[in-house]
């Protein structure tokens, strides 16, 4: 299987405004190693649910900034020079054009912020 095909990325918003979203429960209704839900669209961006545990492929995005806000567990963002360690309440935006990739030791839950634009995977 090629690493683009173990990923789940679901770029479908599942809730509009004015709806509740109840992260707890759709963390828990999560049962790949790595599912990425799109949750909903604040002005152009995306914000994005990713449940996963293990190692996503090197990759960049030319034109758009990546935010990651840890919930549970832990991510470490790999960048060419140096390791991003995230614990639960951290975040940590990775500019436009840097190559990075994201690694998570154990099952860990995180919110993105992307613009809608983004591919998930890299350009």
């Amino acid at each position: 299987m090629s690493n683009y095909n173990k990923y789940s990325i679901d770029l479908g918003v599942k809730f509009k405004p004015l709806e509740i979203i109840d992260i707890s429960t759709l963390i828990a209704s999560c049962t790949k190693k790595w599912q990425n839900l799109s949750l909903c669209e604040v002005n152009n961006s995306v914000v994005r649910l990713a449940v996963i545990e293990g190692e996503f492929h090197w990759h960049k995005h030319e034109k758009e900034d990546e935010f990651f806000l840890v919930i549970e567990g832990f991510l470490f963002i790999d960048l060419e020079d140096k390791t991003i360690k995230l614990k639960p309440n951290q975040g940590f935006t990775v500019p436009k054009g840097i190559i990075h990739r994201t690694r998570a030791p154990s099952r860990t839950s995180v919110l993105l912020i992307e613009k809608s634009t983004i591919k998930p995977t890299g350009d």
